[in-house]
């Protein structure tokens, strides 16, 4: 497995993995927080903003999806 490779074979690879893993949650954590105060201030009355937002926010959950779920099969 390419996670098994990275964390055994490559200089400080579970630091790297760690790191990625941790950085990803934070940055799924200050993206809820950045629409909870999109909520909280009512920018949802800016219709085309606040839909272009939902968009980008589908298609990040998408991405992370795609980028963690699928392979593993």
């Amino acid at each position: 497995s390419s996670v098994t490779h990275i964390c055994r074979d490559v200089n400080y690879g579970w630091i790297i993995r760690y790191m990625h893993a941790n950085g990803a949650s934070m940055f799924f954590i200050c993206l809820f927080m950045h629409v909870g105060r999109g909520l909280y201030y009512g920018s949802y009355t800016f219709l085309e903003t606040w839909n272009i937002g939902v968009i980008l926010l589908f298609t990040i959950m998408a991405t992370a999806f795609v980028g963690y779920v699928l392979p593993w099969g």
